[in-house]
């Protein structure tokens, strides 16, 4: 009979559960991530990805990222140190600082904002300092990039619409 290390399947397991969320998110540029390499504080830092959607790290160089989940790029760093740098590392990257969403028109304060999991619409137009006397609350347009590089347009948006970071939220104006 052959035992298995109850202690490696647990971590495993927790590893997944904590990085869930994570392992879906599409890293790009504009993001800042942690990478951390177990014992070796010199290959332990933050970085932001760069608006060419790599990072510079110790020993591997120039690392593209962008388009990459943290999963991925953990996978990328893992193997590069293995081996030549290290036996076995064990690695784990993680986003830290999200790239920033910004909303347009018809809001009172219209700029960039630091994107937070979970935002709506109604939650983004409040960290804006609320609509305007003139803004349209159902004429709402969403730009979104994708994953190809091509940008979605999504016209009347809702309030309750989930937002990601890099979306162009623009409130229209009202006729009436």
């Amino acid at each position: 009979m052959k035992l298995v290390n109850l202690g490696a399947v647990i971590c495993f397991f927790c590893a997944f559960v904590v990085n869930a969320q994570e392992t879906d998110y599409v890293l790009s540029t504009g993001d800042t991530i942690n990478i951390r390499v177990h014992g070796e504080p010199d290959l332990t830092f933050d970085t932001k990805i760069g608006t060419n959607g790599t990072i510079l790290y110790p020993f591997l160089g120039e690392v593209k990222v962008k388009g990459r989940t943290a999963a991925e790029v953990r996978w990328l760093i893992m193997s590069g140190l293995k081996g030549d740098y290290l036996l076995n590392p064990e690695v784990d990257v993680s986003v830290i600082e999200y790239r920033p969403f910004f909303i347009l028109g018809e809001v009172n304060e219209p700029k960039d904002y630091p994107y937070q999991p979970g935002l709506t619409v109604a939650q983004a137009i409040a960290i804006a300092g609320g609509l305007t006397e003139r803004a349209s609350e159902s004429n709402i347009e969403l730009k979104r990039k994708r994953s190809d590089g091509s940008t979605a347009v999504t016209n009347n948006t809702g309030m309750d619409e989930p937002l990601q970071p890099g979306d162009i939220i623009t409130v229209k104006q009202s006729f009436f």
